[in-house]
Order: structure tokens, then C-alpha cells, then sequence
């Protein structure tokens, strides 16, 4: 975008919700937050089972540790998708160069992080499962969908990261948050009056005051009484 600030243009611009919507990092953030459901959702409603004893166990190979990280990962991404959402709504709005340049480092940093986690969630889960040796017939489908869907998250995540880091090397362009009436250079001064062209025309000669000539003439006209 020519003339922005870390992807954003001049803070108190307008807001297009279509356009918003279009965006690549928009549509990022929504596809992150549904895999995220799917992860958390499918692991706490059918991740749990019992095994030849009325007690529950989760279905990677009874390993609980399993089903409570691919649980906390899908929640945190869950709300932390949301937040970068309304940031990314709130983003061109902020007139400060440093707080946009705060919330794009966290972004990046949050989602290189996240994509981290999901690859070990996927790795994790995935080879629970390999090593479940029970026969699994209810919330199988569920078992399946948290390994497919951490799969995919690591994708989406690794690609908000890549989005956020090219905002980033954008930079921003701090004519955006310079007053016309300064100049460019950080040392530049106030703009002079404007001058003249140099060349005197007619109504720039001198006027003599008014009633100049009665005030000659009537002093040529005057004698002195004598006495």
C-alpha cells in the first residue's frame, strides 16, 4: 500500500467492512478461529472415554495430558483470534507510530509462537493415537478431526505470522502523520510570507497625501498684512 503505515493508511480514515473482509489477513484470522473450535470443540465433547471401567479417559491413549493441551492451545487461539481481530478493526485508526508498531510485533510474535504450539499439538496428538491400542468406536471421529485440524492451524498461523512480518518490513511512511503546513526535512522551518516579484507597477509607486496641492496654493496666495 503506497503512502501507509504498517499496512494501515492515515490514522481517522474511513471503514470499509467489505474491504476489511476481502483482506488475506482477515480471512486468515476467521479460518484460525474456526479450526481452533473444531480442535477445543471436538476434544471436550467426545475426547473423553470409558474403557472397561465407568471411569472416563482421554481417548489418546488414556493420556489426559494430551486432550488438556490440544484443549488450552484451541482456547487460547480461540480468544486471542478474536482479539487480533478487533485490533486489525481498530488498527487505522491509531495516530501513534509506535503503537502500531507495538500491535504488529505482538501479531508477529504470537503467531509464530502458535504456530510453534500447533505443530506440537499435531505431532503430540497424532502419535497418542498411533499408540492407542484399544479399539476407539465412539468419538473416533472427534480423535481425528483434533490431529487434522492442528494440522491445518499450523498453516494458518505460520501465515498470519508471514502477514504480520511483511507489515512490519513496510515500515511507515511519516508523511502520513506531518502536517502539510511543515516541511519534509526534520530541520525545515515555518514557511515565510510570500514576496513580491521585485518589479514595481503602478500600484506600488507612491501616492502623494491628499489635499497636498490646495494646502501649496493657498500658501503661494497668502500676504502678510501690514501694520
Amino acid at each position: 500500500m503506497e503512502g501507509a503505515s504498517f499496512g494501515a493508511g492515515r490514522a481517522g480514515g474511513g471503514f470499509d467492512p467489505v474491504e476489511f473482509l476481502k483482506q488475506p489477513q482477515t480471512i486468515l484470522r476467521i479460518i484460525s478461529w474456526v479450526f481452533s473450535v473444531v480442535v477445543f470443540g471436538s476434544i471436550v465433547n467426545e475426547g473423553s472415554i470409558n474403557v472397561d471401567s465407568p471411569e472416563l479417559y482421554c481417548i489418546y491413549n488414556k493420556n489426559d495430558d494430551a486432550c488438556n493441551y490440544a484443549i488450552t492451545i484451541g482456547v487460547v487461539a480461540f480468544f486471542a483470534s478474536i482479539c487480533f481481530f478487533v485490533l486489525d478493526i481498530y488498527f487505522p485508526q491509531i495516530s501513534s507510530v509506535k503503537d502500531r508498531k507495538k500491535v504488529v510485533m505482538i501479531d508477529m510474535g504470537f503467531s509464530a509462537v502458535w504456530t510453534f504450539l500447533w505443530f506440537v499439538s499435531f505431532c503430540f496428538l497424532a502419535d497418542q493415537w498411533r499408540k492407542t491400542s484399544y479399539r476407539v468406536h465412539q468419538g473416533a471421529d472427534a480423535a481425528r478431526a483434533g490431529i487434522v485440524f492442528s494440522f491445518f492451524s499450523i498453516f494458518s498461523w505460520s501465515a498470519l505470522a508471514v502477514k504480520a512480518l511483511q507489515r512490519y518490513r513496510l515500515g511507515t511512511d511519516m508523511s502520513l502523520f506531518a502536517g502539510d503546513q511543515f516541511g519534509s526535512a526534520p530541520n525545515a522551518g515555518y514557511p515565510g510570507y510570500p514576496t513580491g516579484s521585485g518589479v514595481e507597477t503602478t500600484t506600488d509607486t507612491y501616492q502623494s497625501p491628499p489635499f497636498t496641492e490646495n494646502m501649496d496654493s493657498n500658501t503661494k496666495d497668502y500676504q502678510a498684512p501690514s501694520y
